[in-house]
């Protein structure tokens, strides 16, 4: 028992030791990475001073998550390009200090649609990345054309983003929070005016206010409580894992040789003197059991080496 407790030890101590120096590997990624850890702990420090819990909450969240592209690149023993680590920085930061606890989202029209779209080209590199890294791998029989590259990846990003709109809906329908955001309108078109019942569309237009059981909500006109968000959320992220598709595809054909925007956005295997995790183990041997752990552990059920016989 106490062996396998030093071994964690040992472990967890080493991948510590090699996120580190993940961390410090290329200048440009690990200087965003400092600036916006700064940022962050001033924001958490800040909603601890103001008592909102929730936001201090969402602080410590993002701050595990600036670790995620390092932990990533260790555990899975690739490498990022430094462009895409830290678009995926800044992508965090935006998202969860400037968007939710900063209100980007209200203050700024345009923030969510800007960070779909960035989520969009996100994925699509992440999706390309995963089957090209299978597609690269001498053991696998796993081959597939440029053209499928970008396909796969065009998927892979639809699907994220089609999940992620799953759990907006979920959230406002289960927990009553309001993560499809609402849009007014000034006309709507539907079959269910129709009093005929003959599914006929008809047209309610000039809306300029909207009441609710005899009440005025001051909108200015109908509310479309999340359809279009969705909708445009969605298209959005089409853009996006568009446009890294294509680069993608062209990124694929030529092998890498010709110069697209996909170039900065796709990981490679670690280099035998990049594998930071091997290299923190190799520094750090292994500890030495202590004196007698053998014997205690004989005792507690292992196997003692034999003992030679008493002379007498």
């Amino acid at each position: 028992m106490r062996k396998n407790n030093r071994e964690k030890r040992w472990l967890k101590k080493t991948f510590q030791q090699a996120v580190r120096m993940e961390l410090r590997e290329h200048k440009s990624s690990f200087l965003v990475f400092t600036v916006l850890r700064a940022l962050v702990i001033l924001s958490l420090v800040r909603q601890l001073l103001l008592h909102s819990y929730e936001s201090a909450f969402l602080c410590i969240l993002t701050l595990a998550l600036l670790y995620l592209p390092s932990w990533v690149q260790v555990r899975l023993r690739i490498e990022l390009p430094p462009a895409l680590e830290i678009t995926v920085l800044c992508f965090i930061f935006a998202a969860e200090i400037l968007g939710e606890i900063n209100a980007f989202y209200i203050v700024i029209p345009f923030w969510d649609t800007i960070l779909h779209t960035l989520n969009g080209f996100l994925c699509a590199a992440v999706g390309f990345s995963l089957v090209t890294l299978l597609n690269n791998n001498e053991k696998l029989v796993f081959d597939l054309s440029p053209f499928f590259l970008a396909l796969m990846a065009f998927c892979f990003s639809m699907t994220i983003g089609v999940l992620w709109e799953f759990f907006e809906c979920s959230m406002d329908q289960i927990f009553h929070t309001d993560m499809q955001k609402d849009t007014v309108l000034h006309a709507i078109y539907s079959v269910s005016l129709d009093p005929s019942g003959s599914n006929t569309v008809v047209a309610v237009t000039g809306i300029t206010d909207t009441a609710v059981n005899g009440e005025s909500l001051g909108l200015g006109g109908y509310l479309d409580v999340g359809l279009l968000d969705t909708m445009k959320d969605l298209f959005v992220n089409f853009i996006g894992a568009a446009v890294f598709s294509v680069a993608g595809y062209f990124y694929a054909r030529s092998k890498g040789r010709q110069k697209t925007a996909a170039q900065d956005f796709v990981p490679s295997k670690k280099a035998g003197d990049r594998d930071f995790l091997k290299q923190a183990r190799s520094e750090t041997p292994e500890p030495e059991p202590a004196p007698g752990e053998g014997a205690a552990d004989a005792q507690n059920g292992g196997t003692a080496a034999p003992q030679p016989p008493c002379s007498r």
